[in-house]
C-alpha cells in the first residue's frame, strides 16, 4: 500500500477558500453534483433500506448529496455538518424532511461530537481534505449501528495531475485510489462497491480554468499569486504539456465507496 500518513493541512485557508466560493459552488461544481448523484444511486443499488432512522452527512456544502439522498431515502433525523458555518443555509432549502428532523453542526468533522447509533454516514467530495483519514473513518464506523452504512466519495491520486505536474501545491492531503480503501476501513466494515472513473473538463484559457477552481473552492490549499506574466507562463506551459485541440484539460479522479458495518449476526 502507498503511504497515507497524515500531512499538514492549513484548515483556515481551506475554510476561507470554500467560504469564498460558497455562492458560486452549486452551479460551478458540475463534477461534484454528478458524483453526489452517482453515490446516492450506488447506495440504493446495494440494497440500502428505504428509511434510515438516523443520518449524518459531513461536508454537506450546498447540499448536492443531501438532496440526492432525500430524493431516494427517508431520514428520521438528519445531522448536516460542514467546515464552513455558512453552509447551514442548506437547511432552508431541504424538501422531504421537517425542520425539527434536521440540524446543522459546523466545524471540522474530526472534532465534532458525533451522535451514537447512526444508520448512515455519508459524504461526497470531502474526505480528501481529511489529513488523518484512517483515524476519522474508524471514529465514524464506531458510531454506526451494527449493519449501518457508509457512503463516501473522495478523489484518487490522479486528481488534478496536470496542476501537480506543473508544480501546484494545491493538492488535498488524502487522495486515495480505489484499491487503497481496504486498508483505511476497520476490519468489521465491508466494502460493497468501490468505483473510480476519471472525468476531464476542458477550458479555453488558463484564466477560465483558474476561475473554475476559485468558484468551486477546490484549490483551498493553493498559495499561488498570479501576475499577468505568471499567468501567461502558466498557460504556455500547460498548453505545451497537456493542451489538446486548443483546450486545456483538467482531470478529476473521483472514487466512490459504499460500505457496511457488520451486523450482530456477523459478529457471532
Amino acid at each position: 500500500m502507498k503511504d497515507i500518513q497524515p500531512p499538514h493541512l492549513d484548515q483556515a485557508r481551506v475554510r476561507k477558500s470554500f467560504c469564498r466560493g460558497l455562492g458560486s459552488y452549486h452551479g460551478a461544481a458540475s463534477v461534484q453534483a454528478d458524483i453526489a448523484r452517482r453515490l446516492a444511486e450506488m447506495l440504493q443499488a446495494e440494497g440500502a433500506p428505504r428509511r434510515f432512522a438516523s443520518v449524518l452527512e459531513f461536508g454537506c456544502g450546498t447540499g448536492h448529496l443531501t438532496r440526492q439522498l432525500l430524493q431516494r431515502f427517508e431520514a428520521g433525523s438528519l445531522v448536516l455538518n460542514d467546515l464552513v458555518p455558512e453552509a447551514a443555509r442548506v437547511l432552508k432549502a431541504l424538501e422531504g424532511i421537517a425542520p425539527e428532523q434536521a440540524r446543522f453542526a459546523g466545524g471540522p468533522i474530526e472534532n465534532l461530537p458525533l451522535p451514537q447509533d447512526l444508520d448512515l454516514i455519508a459524504s461526497a467530495s470531502t474526505v480528501q481534505w481529511i489529513p488523518d483519514l484512517q483515524a476519522l473513518v474508524c471514529r465514524l464506523a464506531d458510531r454506526l449501528k451494527p449493519g449501518g452504512w457508509l457512503a463516501l466519495s473522495g478523489f484518487g491520486r490522479g486528481q488534478f495531475h496536470e496542476l501537480a505536474a506543473l508544480g501546484s501545491a494545491a493538492a488535498a492531503p488524502s487522495y486515495l485510489d480505489a484499491d487503497e480503501w481496504m486498508a483505511v476501513l476497520p476490519r468489521d466494515t465491508e466494502i460493497l462497491q468501490v468505483a473510480q472513473r476519471p472525468v476531464k473538463l476542458e477550458f479555453s484559457t488558463a484564466l477560465e480554468l483558474l476561475k473554475h477552481l476559485r468558484q468551486t473552492g477546490v484549490n483551498g490549499h493553493a498559495q499561488q499569486s498570479w501576475s499577468r506574466r505568471r499567468l501567461q507562463e502558466f498557460e504556455n506551459a500547460y498548453r505545451e504539456r497537456f493542451g489538446r485541440n486548443g483546450k486545456l484539460p483538467l482531470t478529476y479522479d473521483p472514487v466512490l465507496l459504499i460500505a457496511r458495518k457488520a451486523g450482530e449476526a456477523d459478529r457471532r
